[in-house]
């Protein structure tokens, strides 16, 4: 047996998997006065669902896919992002059917077929959300806003943090655009990589998000979608920047992000950190969708969503110094002096947990000693011993792993007395 996780992965240890959870709490708690609600989808979709949505000419699609047949014959993927299955959850169950609008936000784990690197696994951790059939460009600066809280609110400097946004215009205006820059790469096609030619004929505008240096110094003088937008497109995007800039929120107008899936339209944003991720510098981003339905066989329906990376967000908050909470926090250790008064520790461990009290107590045995240093371990405020001396009078004792001050208390006003000790009101 191989004991070991497989390549790309990691388990989540107490430390990290409280991290996690503080994470989905902070976006529960934050998310619901914006108005989401939660979603949770397969971890697994039918392939089309992804190959149709994300676009095949995506790298995502063409490379790095975990797809597999099942026992019935069908091709099943697993989720590699998340909007993709929530767009089609919300057609099978007529979330938005009769012109209602939908918010929902979700959070689980996606599977990527790449090479693991420092913030990129192949299972990794997304918090997302979605709002769907809101055509307004209103609800795009409210989704940026609401992304930019969330980092706020996780205590990551804002002077850390880089907010970029661009359009992608829609189908009037991107198709001659994307034959310009396709024509661009054409005439330069001897000083790009093999892999932004290939791209020339499948998908030109990702050759803006290529990595090679030189790749990136030629594409900077293609030209720019901005000065190819509509009218409507145009409108749309300065509505987006009128309203961020009537709440304060900075960000940087960049003409090439064009983020890496085929179903985005109009408003595209990033949101980047300068520490803690090296190059892989995005914490979070996302854009509209407005024909993503129509691809699964819907009625027309805008949306628009974005998707955070719980680990680099992690590295991002340890980098900054932004609290991370501990795995368990122990108020308060029962200690038994021996196996004599196992029952009555016990029983003092389920009151104090019962009222509401972060108890342990000892399950192996140890010395009094050893539970001393165990709950010193633990960061135990106190220390509730029982001996049977004390109990022979019906008391505990009490002890303050601060100033290792010892009180006796009556064995029933112990829940009182340590409630009272750690300042915990009723």
């Amino acid at each position: 047996m191989n004991a070991r996780a497989p390549k790309g992965t990691s388990d989540m240890l107490p430390d990290v998997g409280a991290a996690w959870e503080y994470l989905q709490r902070t976006a529960a708690a934050l998310f619901a006065r914006y108005g989401y609600a939660p979603v949770y989808t397969p971890l697994f979709e039918h392939t089309e669902v992804f190959t149709r949505g994300i676009g095949e000419a995506t790298d995502i699609v063409s490379k790095e896919m975990y797809t597999f047949e099942d026992k019935g014959g069908r091709s099943i993927t697993l989720r590699p992002e998340g909007t993709a299955s929530v767009v089609r959850a919300a057609l099978e169950h007529n979330l938005t059917a009769n012109g209602q609008g939908t918010k929902l936000y979700y959070a689980g784990p996606m599977f990527r077929y790449e090479r693991p690197q420092k913030g990129r696994m192949r299972q990794f951790w997304q918090i997302g959300a979605e709002a769907l059939n809101m055509p307004d460009p209103s609800v795009d600066a409210e989704v940026i806003v609401m992304l930019w809280r969330f980092f706020e609110t996780l205590g990551i400097p804002t002077s850390h943090m880089r907010l970029l946004l661009n359009t992608m215009g829609d189908e009037q205006c991107r198709p001659a655009y994307r034959e310009k820059v396709a024509g661009f790469i054409r005439e330069h096609s001897a000083e790009l990589c093999e892999e932004c030619n290939r791209r020339e004929a499948t998908n030109p505008l990702r050759a803006f998000d290529c990595k090679n240096p030189q790749c990136r110094e030629v594409m900077a003088g293609a030209p720019l979608l901005r000065d190819e937008l509509c009218e409507g497109c145009a409108a749309h995007y300065s509505a987006v920047k009128d309203s961020l800039d009537a709440l304060g929120v900075p960000y940087v107008e960049d003409p090439r992000l064009v983020r890496g899936l085929d179903y985005y339209t109009r408003t595209v944003f990033e949101v980047q950190v300068d520490a803690g991720l090296g190059s892989q510098n995005a914490i979070g981003g996302g854009g509209r969708y407005d024909r993503l339905m129509e691809q699964y066989g819907g009625p027309p329906t805008p949306g628009l969503g974005f998707a955070l990376g719980f680990e680099r967000t992690l590295m991002a908050m340890q980098a900054t110094g932004a609290f991370v909470p501990a795995a368990t926090v122990t108020q308060v250790y029962v200690a038994r002096v021996d196996e004599s008064v196992s029952g009555a520790a016990f029983g003092v461990a389920a009151a104090l947990r019962d009222s509401g009290v972060a108890t342990e107590m000892d399950h192996q045995s140890r010395s009094l000693k050893s539970q001393f240093k165990q709950a010193d371990r633990l960061g135990a405020r106190m220390v509730v011993v029982v001996g049977p001396d004390e109990l022979s009078s019906g008391q505990v004792t009490l002890r303050d792993m601060g100033s290792k001050e010892e009180t006796r208390v009556a064995l029933g006003a112990i829940t009182a007395a340590v409630r009272d000790a750690l300042s915990i009101a009723e």
